[in-house]
């Protein structure tokens, strides 16, 4: 079954419904709106670590992760040098990949680049939130749920252009999921239509993009 109802009687996709930690992510985080910088570089360097990786293979190194990388702190990130990188393939709480290491590293100091180039105090949640689709879809099994789309697709070009490492089209679509900028919540999901950005029938409820 793409949905399993708990012993609360609420009906999450079969990913979130085999762990305690998952089902807790599900049901508090994933898919509601995220716009500030940090928040969105956090989790464009978690979902670049994923790669290859199940997500709770991640998420249960993610207090590892914000310990070894400053709290997610893009300028303090950004300063990171080869003392660190060899810190951080040292640290047993992380995900001890160089290439993932240095590329968190590098798209910290593109999100710095980025600053203000779409204008007065814009920031990377800036361009990622501009990438939201005009509806979102709608999908009643998990075979329905895409790993792409023409937004994920021209963010992922956008964000290379400027120097960042992977940001491909499937790891950019799975963020714009976990930010909100998509919902692809099942349609009997208990969680269908809570984001406050979308309405259950793939609709959006706000107009504004603009990052709080």
């Amino acid at each position: 079954m793409d949905l399993r109802t708990g012993d609360d009687g609420l009906a999450r996709p079969a990913w979130a419904s085999v762990h305690d930690d998952l089902r807790e992510y599900y049901d508090t985080e994933w898919g509601m709106p995220v716009r500030d910088e940090r928040g969105v570089f956090e989790r464009l360097a978690l979902e670049g670590f994923q790669s290859g990786l199940s997500w709770a293979t991640i998420l249960r190194r993610r207090e590892g992760f914000r310990r070894a990388f400053a709290g997610f702190d893009v300028d303090a990130v950004a300063a990171f040098d080869g003392t660190d990188v060899d810190r951080l393939l040292a640290d047993e709480g992380i995900i001890r990949h160089r290439g993932k290491i240095e590329a968190t590293i590098a798209n910290a100091r593109a999100t710095i680049d980025l600053r203000g180039e779409l204008g007065p105090g814009t920031t990377l949640a800036d361009l990622v939130w501009a990438h939201r689709p005009e509806r979102t879809p709608m999908p009643a099994t998990a075979a329905d749920v895409p790993t792409t789309s023409p937004e994920s697709v021209a963010l992922a070009a956008q964000l290379k252009r400027r120097g960042f490492r992977f940001v491909g089209p499937t790891t950019m679509f799975a963020l714009m999921e976990a930010l909100g900028v998509v919902d692809t919540h099942l349609l009997d999901s208990h969680r269908r239509g809570s984001s406050g950005v979308w309405a259950a029938d793939g609709t959006p409820v706000a107009e504004s993009h603009t990052p709080s």
